[in-house]
């Protein structure tokens, strides 16, 4: 067994919006996912760490969920800042059941278990919405309350944290995500949302006792990282 995690796959199956015109490593995004994804085993666990499909609505993103419905193994998603399709839990399971897709599970307010590690996480919040004007204070402590309900939900497990959003990044933090992590006592985190240029400004390794990773398709060329073997 092993647990995997990767994040933005940023899927068009549904929507017409393929990552190729940005060029560079993103030009074959589809048949990179493909090959990297193949690593992945039915017996693994595989994390997801949002943007997951372009499109706006459950419906809408049936092709893309097809898609990630045939990586072998568990999936278990959480949002992106572009999962528009994103619904309720409920709603969700009732599309996979329908759909038949299986081992697609939502990273929101719980948590899983991988051997004796918790699997815990949620979306986070990020600087880009303060400075666009669009930061949402209730939207910002719901994201919080959400976190911290999943580490609750872990119990005394060690606890993997894996967010959307990073929490912390070269001349930003979010104080209020990193407090969380230190007082649940949080090993090791995982997350995505940066891309091309923004590599270069990701925290990365140690930091006040938590070992940080970025994990966004491109920056990890589109194979899945290998959190644990």
């Amino acid at each position: 067994m092993a647990l995997y995690a990767i994040g933005d796959l940023h899927l068009c199956l549904g929507a017409p919006k393929p990552m190729d015109i940005f060029g560079g490593a993103w030009v074959g995004y589809m048949d990179k996912l493909e090959h990297g994804l193949s690593a992945i085993r039915p017996q693994d666990t595989t994390v997801l760490l949002g943007d997951l499909s372009w499109a706006l609505d459950l419906p809408g993103a049936r092709e893309d969920f097809a898609w990630i419905n045939r990586i072998p193994g568990r999936k278990i998603l959480l949002k992106g800042n572009h999962d528009y399709w994103w619904s309720t839990a409920a709603k969700f399971d009732r599309f996979c059941l329908e759909n038949g897709f299986e081992n697609l599970h939502l990273l929101n307010n719980n948590c899983f278990f991988y051997e004796d590690w918790a699997i815990c996480g949620t979306r986070g919040w990020f600087f880009e919405e303060e400075r666009s004007g669009q930061h949402d204070e209730k939207v910002f402590r719901r994201e919080l309350l959400r976190l911290e309900a999943s580490l609750k939900a872990a119990g005394d497990a060690p606890k993997l944290v894996f967010l959307h959003y990073p929490p912390k990044y070269k001349g930003y933090e979010c104080g209020e995500i990193l407090q969380l992590l230190q007082r649940y006592h949080v090993r090791r985190c995982f997350y995505g949302h940066l891309h091309g240029a923004s590599h270069r400004l990701a925290l990365e390794g140690l930091w006040d006792g938590v070992e940080y990773r970025l994990v966004s398709a491109d920056y990890l060329q589109f194979c899945p990282y290998c959190v644990i073997l």
